[in-house]
């Protein structure tokens, strides 16, 4: 494995936030908790939000199953980041610079790119959304307000990592507290919601509900996440022994674990509402969160359900496009080397998601952006084998990672999961494919 002339991942805040010596498990696990919240807001975003919406008005509890099957790949594969984070101190564009052809790296880059260019379209339509819901403030107008964002994490990140931690984890915290409630007010049916989480053979038969199923797979397990949490895990400035690195391999799992949990109750939850709130009552074809959020209050009879629905859409919205503006920077300086001034780096960024935002919202109208976030979370799901494979190789590789190489159950079993999201994705172009061929004339 070539190593480059580079600088650290994130270097404005790389090893700045110090690990107590202290041998109290709780202690070692608060200084550890954060990178994994960071990466959790991206498994609850609003793309989630659109392909949990649909599917649970369309096909009730069914895609639960999906749900957690999407978590649980989740779980697997931001350990492995983590691992690859603490044992090479790279982060997954990094390893793919040093490791690859120029050649093949442009068109990771290129591929991962529009993967956070279609992040970032489904997560300032949901700000733009609920600020237009809560406020009345037009689309266009909204997404131009979501940019400020670059500006809070600027101020942010000057005052250290750890405040930004702090507003995305009360920002993931409210977006909880805000669904806890809208379940309550639903008032689902237990049973049905534990056969939901049971796997179904009509997924793979049902083209309509295997392309909601894959927008959840690409809206829960999401490429640039991936980037972010190998990063991102080099922010704790553990000591560079083999022990100590493994305490922090082992504190940075659990962190992940927890957060990612905390995002399976949330997405599930989305589902959950949608199916009993929409689809046992005849608004089956709801798909659109504006419409969810006009029916809930009528549907539920409780005048605050909507409400309480477009604050959490608006804290989730700009709590993802808070880390993905991050990953945004990570991906352009490990890939190309391009270092710029952090307020331009983020500017660049945010500009490749509020162009294609505006243009949709300008030339499609303001009625698209249902089928238009649902689109966007398949995208997602389309390029993220191209993050998942490099991570698995990586990982898996004994020279690069030493002792620290996964074990042949990890490494069967994080290779079993990067095969399903390369065969659904197949699977989805092989049934659209023959879909239009029989529609054609």
């Amino acid at each position: 494995m070539p190593r480059s002339d580079r600088k650290p991942s994130l270097p404005e805040v790389h090893r700045s936030i110090p690990i107590p010596n202290a041998k109290s498990f709780w202690r070692k696990l608060l200084a550890y908790a954060g990178p994994g919240y960071l990466v959790s807001v991206g498994y609850m975003d609003p793309g989630n939000w659109a392909t949990d919406i649909a599917g649970g008005a369309k096909f009730g509890y069914a895609l639960l199953t999906v749900i957690l099957l999407s978590n649980l790949m989740a779980v697997l594969l931001q350990s492995l980041c983590v691992r690859l984070g603490v044992a090479t101190g790279r982060d997954l564009a990094q390893a793919c610079r040093d490791y690859f052809s120029p050649r093949v790296n442009f068109v990771l880059w290129v591929l991962c790119e529009i993967a956070i260019a279609a992040c970032d379209l489904a997560e300032l339509l949901g700000s733009a959304i609920a600020l237009q819901l809560l406020f009345g403030i037009p689309l266009v107008w909204g997404v131009c307000i979501t940019a400020l964002d670059v500006l809070v994490l600027l101020f942010l990140q000057g005052k250290g990592f750890r405040y930004v931690e702090a507003l995305v984890i009360t920002l993931v915290a409210t977006v909880g507290v805000c669904f806890t409630a809208e379940i309550l007010f639903s008032r689902p049916d237990a049973a049905g919601i534990l056969s939901g989480y049971l796997p179904k053979r009509e997924i793979l038969q049902n083209l309509e509900m295997l392309y909601i199923a894959i927008g959840i797979l690409g809206a829960t397990v999401m490429p640039h996440n991936l980037y972010l949490h190998s990063s991102i895990v080099q922010t704790r400035d553990w000591q560079p022994t083999t022990e100590k690195r493994w305490e922090a391999i082992k504190f940075g799992t659990i962190d992940s674990t927890v957060a990612l949990s905390l995002a399976l109750f949330i997405n599930s939850a989305i589902l959950i509402v949608s199916a009993a709130t929409f689809h046992f009552s005849g608004y089956q074809e709801v798909a659109e969160i504006q419409d969810a959020y006009k029916l809930l209050s009528p549907l539920l009879g409780v005048s605050a359900a909507s409400a309480i629905f477009g604050i959490a859409l608006l804290a989730s919205g700009q709590s993802s496009t808070l880390t993905a503006t991050l990953a945004g920077q990570i991906v352009m300086e490990g890939f190309l080397q391009l270092r710029l001034p952090p307020w331009l780096r983020r500017l660049a960024t945010r500009l490749l998601a509020i162009i294609p935002a505006l243009i949709a919202i300008i030339f499609f109208g303001e009625k698209s952006t249902g089928n238009l976030l649902v689109f966007s979370q398949v995208v997602l799901s389309l390029q993220l084998s191209f993050a998942v494979i490099p991570l698995v190789m990586f990982t898996s590789n004994r020279r690069l990672m030493g002792e620290f190489v996964n074990p042949l159950w990890l490494k069967s079993l994080a290779w079993s999961v990067a095969l399903v999201i390369v065969g659904l994705n197949a699977w989805l172009l092989l049934q659209t494919l023959l879909n239009w061929l029989h529609l054609a004339p």
